[in-house]
């Protein structure tokens, strides 16, 4: 992979549900300064441009709170209408704090299931993608179509962290390119082989994308990254781990389940 590459952010006009996403950032490329698609680009697209396409608006006051959102909701000060949507959303709520759940959704830990009111019309929100490796591979395939050129296409989300303020990129889709560089077996500066490393270059280049794309009214939902060299394949998918592997969730859980012995730490690490 090559150390230079560029960042390029593609400002679009606003996206309406129903969109052809795909022409809309051909054109946008169009008008860009790089003009068109090469062979070899990563296009970083915004969820919530690919959810708003795909017509997964939610307006707050269709939606009718049931008992546990409303539990929720007043266990954690939010709007009712909002804690349903999430629910809906979710595959399991693992905790929270005062305005925010944190979900467990397409297999990671998010506050909110993903569900976001910015960016959003007023009185609506803009649940994730039904299923973003689909869209991911979907939009893969349709600008292939409208340019011919093979390009890898990430579907990014901005996430918060654990005790860190701010949000960066993270993958959330992912098609054309390797999600995780394994770089296991590789030596460190003095001799050592790498045990456990291995590089999220998805969540990696979402990041690099937030920067020129935005959080706010900048109309950038989408950026370019040429110059990675990066071979473009039929390879799809966001690798992750289970659950009971997971460093978070074994926090999270600790109190159900002993923690494992120092013993078994040690061969986890090495």
């Amino acid at each position: 992979m090559n150390s230079t590459y560029t960042t390029f952010g593609i400002r679009t006009p606003l996206i309406r549900a129903g969109d052809d996403i795909a022409l809309i950032l051909v054109r946008a490329v169009q008008d860009s300064a790089v003009r068109e698609l090469q062979d070899g680009d990563v296009l970083v697209v915004a969820e919530t441009a690919v959810s708003t396409a795909e017509g997964r608006i939610t307006r707050l006051e269709s939606l009718v709170p049931g008992p546990e959102a409303r539990d929720l909701a007043r266990r954690y000060g939010m709007d009712p209408a909002l804690v349903q949507c999430i629910l809906d959303e979710s595959d399991e709520v693992v905790g929270g704090i005062p305005g925010f759940l944190l979900c467990m959704k397409h297999g990671t830990l998010l506050p909110n299931a993903g569900v976001d009111a910015s960016n959003a019309p007023p009185g609506c929100v803009t649940p994730l993608p039904l299923n973003p490796g689909d869209s991911a591979a979907r939009l893969k395939a349709d600008l292939h179509r409208h340019t011919g050129a093979r390009v890898g296409v990430i579907v990014a989300d901005s996430r918060t962290h654990a005790m860190r303020v701010g949000c960066s990129g993270v993958a959330i889709g992912c098609a054309g390119i390797p999600s995780v560089l394994d770089a296991r077996g590789r030596c460190d500066l003095f001799g050592r082989p790498l045990a456990v490393t291995r590089q999220a270059l998805a969540d990696n280049l979402a990041s690099a994308a937030e920067v020129v794309m935005g959080e706010a009214d900048e109309q950038t939902p989408a950026a370019i990254i040429r110059g990675l060299e990066i071979p473009i394949t039929d390879i799809e998918g966001i690798e992750s781990i289970d659950a009971e592997e997971c460093l978070f969730m074994g926090m999270l859980n600790q109190k159900r389940d002993p923690p494992p012995s120092p013993r078994h730490l040690k061969d986890f690490l090495s």
